[in-house]
């Protein structure tokens, strides 16, 4: 029996909660790199992205001021520094109704962004993706591990844009309906390429037991001979090839000397000296 092949393991539930304290107060950095390099003006504005900072302006941006925020930034600051560049980081107090709602929205805005380039993978990259692969068939392991792969990558661009989602964007549901809709169609194109495999190891086992079994009879019918007759065919055994009559041999069979006398002459001269 051919082994069956192994189910790919469960994904844990997508079960992913919101930030549950709203920040009430934040912090500013303004900073300065040197132009050159430019890897770590780039690394530095890359970072910034992830921690979910808004730039007022170029080098100018705004954090919630809490205790996580300000753990994650110790390393920037210290690239910021280690590569000869300066940065100020200012707490920002009493602030107006009027800018406090000023920089919510643009938090909002900011998150609602990356909600909107989730929902664009989901939509367009990976639903389109499994809709080709099953229009073209290609019901593969390889396949499914690649699409769980991009699956995952979702979940945790998700997880990262959720983590900073502090003011509540109006979309994330939406972006979390759509993780749910391709989980399904994840979950369905996996069942069907272990159905795709499984029936081909077991056709790829039957054919190779259909192989052997001709094999083993056309080494049981070795040694027989068939002889047609009027009552139909017979079937007549032959003598091993060791216990032949050397007379009943063909003149052209039997070694040279014995030719020769069969045939009237005298046998080969040793030509060896």
């Amino acid at each position: 029996m051919p082994e069956e092949p192994t189910r790919p393991a469960a994904l844990p539930p997508l079960e992913i909660a919101m930030p549950t304290t709203r920040p009430t107060r934040f912090m500013l950095l303004v900073y300065r790199m040197p132009a050159r390099p430019t890897a770590n003006r780039v690394y530095v504005w890359r970072m910034l992205k992830k921690l979910g900072a808004v730039h007022l302006q170029q080098s100018v941006t705004v954090f919630p001021q809490n205790q996580q925020i300000a753990h994650e930034l110790e390393p920037l600051l210290e690239k910021i520094t280690d590569s000869a560049g300066e940065y100020h980081l200012l707490p920002l107090r009493q602030l107006s109704t009027v800018e406090a709602d000023k920089l919510v929205a643009r938090f909002v805005d900011q998150t609602a962004r990356h909600y909107d380039e989730i929902i664009e993978n989901c939509e367009i990259n990976f639903a389109k993706e499994i809709e080709f692969e099953t229009f073209r068939r290609n019901f593969t392991y390889e396949e499914a591990e690649e699409i769980r792969a991009e699956y995952e990558k979702l979940i945790n661009w998700f997880e990262r844009v959720n983590q900073r989602d502090w003011f509540g964007a109006p979309n994330r549901e939406a972006a979390l309906s759509w993780l749910k809709r391709c989980r399904r169609l994840l979950d369905a194109f996996e069942a069907q390429v272990f159905r795709t495999q499984a029936a081909a190891d077991e056709r790829q086992g039957s054919a190779l037991g259909t192989t052997s079994a001709r094999s083993t009879c056309r080494v049981g019918r070795r040694g027989r001979a068939t002889s047609l007759s009027s009552s139909g065919p017979r079937v007549v055994s032959e003598p091993p090839d060791d216990a032949q009559d050397p007379d009943a041999l063909d003149v052209a069979d039997r070694p040279d000397d014995e030719a020769s006398l069969a045939d009237g002459g005298t046998p080969a001269a040793d030509s060896t000296v």
